[in-house]
């Protein structure tokens, strides 16, 4: 898949044009497949044409109003690797920044799908706006389409029994923990990747290693509590135990990721790490004692061994 990034004007459209879909694709969940499969039916009824995505490289918000960005589903890296699993041929990948943001409808309609990109087809959700203060919208599009030369269609978002389905409804399942909902919603389980860094020992102490993860900021994390897991690094995938939390029978403060990975041997250090979370196995809690903390995370490495076996023997999609 090419990625196009930079201004516009350097991009040269192909001859014949392309067939794009314009949004943040933040998680690109079922919604976003769905407008997929409609680009290219409609790339395929204009002769073929290649077909990408038009986003950006932050949530819009987070130049238009930081305090209300949202925490992000996937990385801007993990967003432009599933724009390739979907079979997109390209990614126009645009700097949101103040002039960006300052475009008028008109404006970025000539400078990023007419001129940049030379537009054929453009699919959008029924609820699509662009442009200055989102002054645009779908039959702004049109409009402009007639006018550049490119048709328009308008997709309704599929939905569920919790509404339609957005990038907004995965952070609400994740943030609740419910990682089943959320993997309904994407169409495979939540993941996140973090550096593993060196921590408190302490599970080493009690006898539980764990891998604690550096999640960089503004990316989503599940809610605090035990998850059954697997662990992704380097080709490899392992049962774990995730815990998200404070750590409160040690008086923790700060919340961390740490990950137990089952009869795994090996140091991790300095490697990326991805957890796959399956499912949420209970909330944190503060024991007593050690012990008593040591009991019960036995029972949750049995309980996890249970379901990710469960899992693996279901062929349930993985990343």
């Amino acid at each position: 898949m090419k990625v196009l990034v930079g201004n516009p004007e350097v991009w040269g459209p192909p001859p014949g044009g392309v067939a794009v879909s314009i949004g943040v694709f933040d998680g690109v969940h079922l919604g976003h497949r769905q407008m997929f499969d409609v680009l290219k039916e409609g790339a395929e009824s204009l002769g073929g044409l290649p077909i990408g995505a038009v986003t950006f490289d932050r949530h819009p918000l987070a130049t238009i109003d930081p305090g209300r960005s949202p925490d992000l589903v996937s990385t801007p890296e993990e967003r432009l690797a599933l724009f390739d699993e979907a079979g997109l041929d390209f990614a126009a990948v645009l700097t949101f920044d103040e002039a960006t943001r300052g475009l008028a409808p008109e404006g970025f309609v000539q400078a990023v799908l007419a001129a940049g990109l030379g537009a054929r087809l453009a699919v959008v959700g029924e609820g699509f706006r662009f442009g200055l203060h989102a002054s645009g919208d779908v039959d702004e599009l049109r409009r402009l389409g007639d006018h550049y030369g490119f048709a328009v269609r308008s997709v309704k978002l599929l939905e569920t029994d919790a509404g339609p389905i957005s990038s907004t409804l995965v952070r609400r399942a994740v943030t609740a923990g419910d990682m089943a909902a959320a993997a309904d919603l994407l169409g495979r389980p939540f993941v996140r990747t973090g550096r593993v860094v060196a921590g408190d020992r302490r599970g080493v102490e009690i006898g539980f290693p764990t891998a604690n993860l550096d999640i960089p900021p503004g990316l989503l994390v599940p809610s605090g509590g035990v998850y059954a897991a697997f662990a992704h690094v380097g080709g490899q995938k392992i049962e774990a135990v995730v815990n998200i939390g404070t750590r409160p029978t040690f008086d923790g403060v700060r919340e961390v990721v740490e990950a137990h990975l089952l009869d795994y041997t090996g140091d991790l250090y300095g490697q990326d790490l991805t957890i796959e979370f399956i499912e949420r196995l209970r909330a944190e809690q503060r024991f007593d004692s050690v012990p008593d903390l040591v009991e019960q995370i036995g029972r949750d490495v049995e309980l996890a061994r249970g379901r990710l076996g469960e899992v693996q023997a279901a062929g349930e999609p993985t990343p």
